[in-house]
């Protein structure tokens, strides 16, 4: 690997497991919806065919602990702006790129640690994994996924100079993109415009491929990888070219 891109993933990395206090408030929010849809909705939405709702639930509850902490590491970048280290590291001869990848990588990182605690504190309520032959893979989706948003965090964050205003944002982004999709019920039963929205919902995709690699809920992986890695891509080009636009 690429030294610039290790630095860089090391940072961010480091600096998220000296922060006590930001790893207990990062796991309070899905510990929350953990509990009060899992216990307070879990034997209502029990299915016909015997599939218990913690099984749905626990998946969509790890896309939202990757939703939420992968967006918000963004954070970092403005707060690099506000003390100069941005400019330190902008100003280097080395690729802007591997810069972009290098804190993303280190965001995405530290979300996997964050997915797989809630993931094995769904236990508690009886989730179980399917099929642990697919555990490899189950890892290998999540890291994906946070790099996913870590990279769409960091392309918003790189409009924004005000910490305070950058949550407040991404909570207005991040909180229809959440509860339209099916991360806490079966959107069968949606009006068709709802139906649509979700649809074109990209962290509808995430959850689904989530929800067939831990529960073995039936969908299409290959269309869901497909639509992720192409909005991998995506950002990465637009955040990539944002990086490069970048003023010192």
């Amino acid at each position: 690997m690429n030294s610039e891109l290790t630095v860089m993933w090391h940072r961010q990395v480091k600096k998220f497991f000296r922060n006590k206090q930001r790893i207990f408030v990062s796991l309070f929010q899905p510990l929350l919806f953990l509990v009060a849809f899992g216990f307070g909705f879990g034997r209502s939405f029990d299915s016909s065919d015997g599939t218990s709702y913690v099984q749905y639930l626990i998946p969509g509850i790890v896309g939202m602990t990757l939703l939420f902490s992968s967006t918000m590491s963004g954070m970092s970048l403005i707060w690099d702006k506000k003390f100069g280290f941005l400019k330190e590291t902008l100003v280097a001869p080395i690729s802007r790129t591997k810069l972009l990848f290098g804190r993303c990588l280190g965001g995405a990182t530290t979300s996997l640690f964050q997915g797989l605690i809630v993931t094995f504190l769904g236990y508690v309520m009886g989730f179980r994994i399917e099929n642990w032959v697919l555990f490899p893979l189950i890892i290998a989706a999540i890291f994906i996924i946070a790099l996913l948003f870590s990279l769409i965090g960091t392309l918003i964050a790189t409009k924004f100079d005000d910490m305070s205003s950058f949550p407040i944002i991404m909570n207005i982004v991040l909180m229809p993109m959440m509860f339209l999709s099916s991360a806490f019920f079966p959107v069968e039963n949606y009006p068709n415009v709802i139906q649509f929205v979700v649809k074109i919902n990209p962290f509808n995709y995430c959850v689904n491929l989530l929800r067939y690699l831990m529960s073995g809920f039936e969908t299409n992986m290959f269309l869901l990888s497909a639509v992720i890695a192409g909005l991998i891509f995506l950002f990465g080009a637009l955040g990539t070219g944002i990086f490069n636009r970048i003023e010192v």
